[in-house]
């Protein structure tokens, strides 16, 4: 008889947005691997998911909802790659005594940034998981609907998208308002998102939409825990 298949534990790099949460069903779909955490960078002077601007209350109820232990990482606004992979090694070092050999990711296209990770885990002897790279984003925004993923909008880049697509629903008419050359699953920081519904999670997040505001360049829409 074949030896059972034991499953290969995986930290998750979590931003909370929707390739994170397709990302994440695919793992949870395979047999071969076992996701034992989501590790996340939280800006300190703010207490909010970077470059994402979500509030760290709402990224714990997601992982409650996950049913995963979170691990944030803080790093200061504006932080340097030097203070980021730094703090970054010293979180992956503490998952890598629990044996934990591979990170996964939610990037789908980005050649530059995907070498950026395997370098770094290179460092601390581990290897980096890409669940959905290469998925045609079409594709994948019509599963996300398809699915029953629901995510809003919380970040824009206005210098290619209508600020008016911040605190909007990534439904299918959503997808169908972007403009040409935007990728529809916002892969080159077009859009950021928050999921809060979706087969991966047990139980909704419940938040209500505050505020738009312009910092450093985006514009934010502000969540808002219930």
């Amino acid at each position: 008889m074949s030896e059972p298949l034991v499953p290969e534990d995986v930290l998750f790099c979590w931003s909370g947005g929707k390739d994170s949460a397709m990302a994440l069903h695919a793992l949870r779909a395979a047999a071969d691997c076992r996701v034992t955490a989501l590790l996340t960078t939280i800006t300190e002077e703010y207490d909010r998911i970077s470059m994402h601007g979500v509030r760290r209350g709402l990224l714990e109820r997601q992982a409650e909802s996950l049913g995963l232990p979170l691990h944030p990482v803080l790093i200061p606004p504006q932080c340097i790659n030097a203070i980021y992979e730094e703090r970054m090694k010293g979180a992956l070092a503490q998952h890598f005594t629990r044996g934990v050999r591979r990170v996964a990711f939610g990037d789908i296209f980005l050649e530059d940034l995907r070498i950026y990770r395997e370098k770094n885990l290179a460092q601390v002897e581990m290897q980096g998981l890409f669940p959905i790279w290469k998925r045609d984003t079409r594709d994948l925004a019509g599963e996300f609907v398809r699915l029953g993923f629901r995510a809003i909008a919380v970040c824009v880049d206005p210098r290619v998208l209508d600020a008016s697509f911040a605190g909007r629903e990534l439904d299918a008419s959503f997808f169908a308002d972007l403009p040409p050359g935007v990728d529809l699953c916002g892969e080159n920081g077009e859009f950021h998102t928050f999921v809060f519904d979706g087969p991966v999670f047990q139980t909704p997040i419940a938040f209500r939409v505050g505020e738009k505001v312009m910092r450093d360049g985006f514009c934010f829409c502000d969540l808002l825990p219930e």
